[in-house]
Parts: C-alpha cells; sequence; structure tokens
C-alpha cells in the first residue's frame, strides 16, 4: 500500500496529510512508543517550584515512592532527589500488551530560586506527591532531609 498517492478527482490534500500522519503515529506508537515516551515525559520525576515571603516550595510526583526509598539533600543551592521506584514482580507467564510504567532508580537536581535554611525543611509525602516546604535564608549547608509520612 502506497503512502502517498495522487488522484486527480477529489483529491484532498489535508486529507491525505492527515491519513499519513495517521500511519505514522501508529508506526510510531507500535515500535517505538514505550522507549520514546520516556523521552517525550522529560525528567522523573516531575517538579513544580513555587515560593511565597517566607519559603520555598517544591512538589514532586512519586507515585509508588515509600519513603524509605526516597533521599533529599540540599547541596549549594541545589535540592537532591534521589530514590528508587520499585513496581511488583509480574508473574512469569503473563503478556503485556503495553509497559508503560516504569522501576528502578532515579536522581533529580533542581536548582532553588532562593537560598534556603537546611535547618528548617520539612518534607511529606500524601497520595503519590512529595510536599517539601524550605525556609527561606541564613546560610545555605548540604543537609539530608528525613521524609515523614502524612
Amino acid at each position: 500500500m502506497p503512502i502517498f498517492t495522487f488522484r486527480e478527482p477529489g483529491w484532498d490534500l489535508f486529507r491525505e496529510m492527515d491519513r499519513l500522519q495517521r500511519r505514522m503515529s501508529r508506526i510510531y506508537e507500535e515500535n517505538l512508543g514505550p522507549l520514546v515516551s520516556r523521552w517525550r515525559s522529560g525528567v522523573y520525576p516531575p517538579v513544580n517550584i513555587s515560593e511565597d515571603h517566607d519559603n520555598v516550595y517544591v512538589r514532586a510526583e512519586l507515585p509508588g515512592v515509600t519513603p524509605q526509598n526516597l533521599e533529599i539533600t540540599i547541596h549549594e543551592g541545589n535540592l537532591i532527589l534521589r530514590g528508587e521506584r520499585r513496581i511488583p514482580a509480574e508473574e512469569k507467564e503473563v503478556n503485556f500488551h503495553r509497559r508503560e510504567r516504569e522501576s528502578g532508580f532515579f536522581r533529580r537536581v533542581v536548582r532553588l530560586p532562593e537560598a534556603v535554611n537546611p535547618d528548617k525543611v520539612e518534607a511529606a509525602c500524601q497520595d503519590g506527591i512529595l510536599t517539601i516546604k524550605l525556609a527561606k535564608p541564613e546560610e545555605v549547608k548540604p543537609r539530608k532531609i528525613k521524609v515523614k509520612t502524612a
């Protein structure tokens, strides 16, 4: 079946381009989907960083990561999230139709927008969202922060 055909009567360039795009998307998804979905999603874990007058807030999506498998460090103006997401093993005789959930180790370094006091940091994880509250200044010193469960 040719990818692109030209037909005189009733031929529509935009319809042909749409058909070609759908076909390429299907080929792309079937052959490269799991590999490329990681590239499309960017870095892990995704974070939001905001601030108010007194604090900087970092919220990270970490579904399936327990506080025991998470380490948070502040060093030279950076927040470092390290951990491991473990997904229970599937039965050996299972056939996957799609496998997008990844497991394994991760490390994310985020530059903080303001200096923070490493002695006044709170971290809590609830419903797969890690919320870190970092009080604004004094000196910035490397420090590991223990994560509490909410």
